[in-house]
């Protein structure tokens, strides 16, 4: 089975060199060789810049608190492609996904001759759906790979449609502009839908007015009231539930946890799952993100070393971290009195994004000033190197030394092993996932042939 799950995932990587080619043909050809299986399957895609994984991680705790029996497909993976196809909240087996991909090889190659050959997204796309059909799920929550109206997701239509919020990003496919970003994004909102959007301003008047054109009932939601906040997530004033204790990180989540219970709202006006309040309650407090705000205690039982772990790839992520930094910091190891021990940041970006808007962000965090800035990188072609995104940090003006380490790895043990303060690593998911690989013992996540498991794999790992 090693051999054939290994043969899978190289298969899954050579197509991800076909890059980013949207468009709806592919996919739509692969699921009707697959036998159409989206079209027996209901629930919510959400698209939007930011917020999309919390709201698919908050609405799928809730359906499991439930009893709900969910297909999801959070991306990108962190450190395996199995976590992109997951039923309640458990990743497809080794095995199964190695099943999925032989089953579809065939079929590949006959979308190709008339098609052009599918990408690795669409294939994973297609791959999801046909797994949710075989194991009877009650609904799916699909996360939008990459705008909206021309992304693979959107070849299904499960009724209910979530834009959670615009920004300016991906300019590259989707225009300069918000309103033009929101028009890609609110295409997903098709006729006989219900849709739900927390965005704002010019990109709300986008999604009102597409809403109307199709005829689609639009819940426009904005944040919960924020009535606390700790090391363990928040607590928000929903309408519906009054004082609620999330379990997600950050401030942010209060838009999060307001788009999420409204979503859930449209399941239940669409017919497709109806959950209770205490479902709701007990969910959103057990939510749980893996590598977004994540706070690892590397001693069991708390205390130091400390390290938060968060993507924060874009400018807009960049800034939701920074301050949360500045929430958090009084609660971690050494925030208390009047001069806390300073943060440790690891970080790596990559080329494509916008790395001085990620600095400027992130610097502008008062928790960081005085702080190390630990710059590395990764072994995928688009990564700025480390003395490039050092000579970044070192010209933004922010209060922090800057020193580099290529392995990101190493970085982190040097780190743990000297920082005075908690660590944080971000910059780039697949920066967190490298580093969450050595920090966690997750067996659900463990490929075979994971290097992390291998004999002598390091002691410290939680």
């Amino acid at each position: 089975m090693t051999s054939d799950y290994l043969d899978a995932v190289a298969e899954i990587q050579r197509r991800g060199r076909f890059g980013i080619r949207l468009g709806l043909g592919r996919t739509r050809a692969l699921l009707r060789e697959l036998g159409s299986p989206e079209r027996s399957i209901r629930g919510a895609l959400i698209a939007g810049t930011n917020g999309k994984g919390s709201v698919l991680a908050l609405v799928g705790s809730v359906l499991r608190e439930a009893g709900v029996r969910a297909g999801e497909t959070p991306k990108p993976h962190l450190r395996t492609y199995r976590e992109r196809l997951q039923v309640d909240g458990r990743p497809v087996s080794a095995a199964r996904f190695a099943l999925l991909v032989d089953m579809a090889l065939p079929i590949v190659e006959r979308v190709a001759r008339t098609h052009g050959d599918p990408t690795e997204f669409e294939l994973l796309t297609a791959l999801a759906f046909r797994w949710f059909a075989d194991e009877g799920v009650d609904l799916a929550v699909v996360e939008v790979g990459l705008g909206g109206r021309l992304d693979a997701t959107h070849a299904w239509d499960g009724g209910v449609a979530v834009v959670t919020n615009v920004e300016l990003d991906h300019t590259a496919y989707l225009g300069d502009t918000i309103p033009e970003i929101a028009r890609e994004k609110a295409a997903i909102v098709l006729p006989g839908d219900r849709a739900v959007t927390g965005t704002s301003g010019d990109a709300l008047r986008v999604v009102r007015e597409r809403a109307r054109r199709v005829g689609a009932p639009l819940a426009a939601v904005g944040p919960a009231p924020l009535l606390d906040l700790d090391r363990d997530g928040i607590v928000v004033d929903l309408a519906r539930l009054g004082p609620t204790r999330v379990g997600l990180r950050g401030r942010h989540q209060a838009a999060n946890v307001a788009v999420a219970d409204a979503v859930l709202d449209a399941l239940a006006a669409c017919g497709i799952a109806t959950v209770s309040d205490n479902a709701r309650r007990g969910g959103y407090a057990t939510a749980t993100w893996p590598g977004r705000l994540e706070l690892i205690d590397v001693v069991p039982g708390g205390g130091e070393p400390e390290v938060l772990l968060d993507g924060a790839h874009n400018p807009s992520g960049a800034a939701v971290l920074a301050t949360a930094l500045d929430d958090l910091r009084p609660f971690l190891a050494g925030g208390s009195g009047r001069r806390p021990a300073p943060l440790t940041l690891i970080t790596a970006v990559m080329g494509d994004k916008d790395v001085a808007g990620v600095i400027a962000a992130l610097g502008r965090s008062a928790a960081l000033a005085g702080g190390s800035i630990v710059c590395t990188t990764l072994p995928e072609p688009r990564a700025v190197s480390p003395n490039a995104l050092a000579s970044a940090w070192r010209g933004s003006g922010a209060d922090v030394s800057v020193t580099t380490d290529p392995d990101p790895v190493h970085a982190l043990e040097t780190a743990l092993a000297s920082a005075p303060g908690p660590i944080v690593v971000a910059g780039s998911l697949y920066l967190v996932g490298a580093v969450r690989a050595a920090l966690v013992d997750d067996p659900l996540l463990e490929d075979p042939d994971d290097p992390a498991t291998a004999p002598g794999a390091r002691e410290w790992r939680r």
